[in-house]
């Protein structure tokens, strides 16, 4: 029963019975392959080679990822860099920062259209986006509040699907058609989450339900903020490292599970909503969108558990444990750690930092912040010495991104649907590329290994 007596739980819909856990045996007893027959076949599993390099499946011109350099005939690991549209992120941030102006908005027209907007057009950009942050008359009521749910990201998932019943051209994959729903999504995320949270909030927590109109003369970042907090009332720093993290999130190359998804589905030919349903799936994935909960989770753990923050020895002992599956959740990972292209760094963790330090301040947290770049410094060289790595270790943008939320006083519920309000443009321009360039559905082989076994009669099955 929920704190104000709102029930929409049934013991069918969530009981795993000894029938159903017989059941399941059954299932991975004939489901389960040999390892052995994936290097046999030369399978590239997760679409990597054996070395771990992705396989091409795609060209693309929204975003380059680089960490390596190839420049001798050899692959060298290098400095992280990332560019949007050719454009350095770095150089991006530093130009909206240095002109004091929130970028989020100008980086979604520069995925989606292709180049930098000017002023005019920018602020035309920014007043579409605002005529877009409204949401049909009683879907609040109707869709939101009737059946709340404590993840926000089936929240935010079901939502997108049922707009779909609000529009009259929902199935037409034309190019403006396409560009006016992508466009609509990406104004309207931040309504659906924070919503999607008020909710929970009142039905199963019992707090007070406020529900905040979207202010059309502040940005992305400063609206989520707004919406969000009773009083409304937020710091210009914390609306603009806020910013900076939307940008940071906003696309990161083709290869993504969730950008992937999004270009797969939709070289099926289905619907805009359909597209972005299926990738807030991949994104909600702790492998993927969710791991900057684990790092905050990760650090809950580490406080309890180490008593002087600014000791090396206690803080890399601990780091130890986690490796060796003695310490928090046993899975021998320093979450945040290490990423699956960037070896010497990963450059958003970089642009980050400096921002992180300003926050920490403002919030009296820097005892906190000592002990994340500690864990950094420290976590490098315990995952080289314990795990042998040679291509190099470094923090994600996952490492940092749950600390400032944090700081933000963010609920953890909304964190990986802010990660979403970040990545629909990057989403958004994949599948207009997608469906420009395409023309053919996205169908990769799968080699059956499987042995030819004769029907059995039914009268003769044991």
């Amino acid at each position: 029963m929920l704190a104000t007596g709102f029930n929409t739980l049934d013991d069918k819909y969530s009981d795993t019975t000894p029938e159903i856990q017989k059941l399941s045996e059954i299932c991975v007893k004939n489901s389960s392959i040999d390892p052995s027959f994936y290097a046999k076949f030369k399978v590239n599993r997760g679409l990597r080679d054996l070395k771990g390099n992705g396989v091409l499946t795609g060209l693309t011109e929204i975003s380059e990822i680089q960490a390596f350099d190839t420049s001798s005939g050899e692959k060298v690991p290098c400095e992280g860099s990332l560019h949007f549209r050719g454009i350095n992120v770095e150089d991006l941030v530093r130009g909206f920062i240095d002109e004091k102006r929130f970028g989020f908005e100008e980086v979604i027209y520069l995925l989606i259209f292709g180049s930098l907007p000017s002023e005019t057009q920018l602020t035309e950009f920014r007043q579409l986006l605002a005529k877009y942050r409204t949401l049909p008359t009683s879907f609040v009521r109707d869709i939101i509040m009737k059946a709340p749910n404590v993840d926000m990201m089936n929240t935010l998932a079901r939502s997108v699907l049922t707009l779909h019943a609000y529009d009259a051209k929902a199935n037409d994959t034309t190019i403006p058609n396409v560009l006016r729903q992508s466009l609509l999504l990406t104004a309207v995320f931040p309504l659906l989450s924070v919503y999607g949270y008020q909710a929970y909030r009142h039905y199963f927590e019992g707090d007070s339900l406020f529900i905040h109109t979207p202010n059309p003369e502040l940005s992305t970042a400063e609206n989520i903020l707004m919406l969000l907090r009773p009083d409304s009332k937020y710091s210009d720093l914390e609306a603009r490292i806020l910013d900076v993290s939307l940008v940071l999130h906003a696309e990161h190359g083709g290869g993504n599970n969730s950008t992937f998804t999004n270009r797969v589905v939709s070289s099926s030919g289905t619907d805009t909503y359909s597209c972005v349903a299926a990738s807030l799936g991949s994104l909600k994935g702790p492998k993927h969108g969710g791991a900057n909960i684990k790092v905050v989770q990760m650090f809950e753990d580490m406080k309890k558990n180490v008593s002087d923050w600014d000791d090396d020895g206690e803080v890399e002992a601990y780091l130890y444990a986690l490796l060796n599956k003695k310490a928090f959740d046993g899975a021998g990972l320093i979450y945040g750690m290490g990423h699956a292209i960037y070896s010497l760094s990963d450059p958003r963790t970089n642009i980050f930092k400096a921002f992180v330090e300003k926050l920490a301040k403002e919030k009296g947290r820097m005892d906190e912040y000592r002990l994340y770049r500690a864990v950094e410094r420290l976590g490098e060289k315990a995952i080289e010495k314990n795990r042998k790595i040679y291509k190099g270790v470094s923090a994600n943008i996952d490492f940092y991104s749950g600390f400032v939320y944090s700081m933000l006083d963010l609920p953890l519920e909304l964190y990986t649907p802010i990660f979403a309000i970040a990545r629909i443009p990057g989403w958004s321009a994949h599948r207009i590329e997608e469906l420009i360039n395409s023309g053919k559905i996205i169908r990769p082989a799968y080699m059956s290994v499987s042995k030819r076994t004769p029907y059995i009669p039914f009268s003769e099955r044991k």
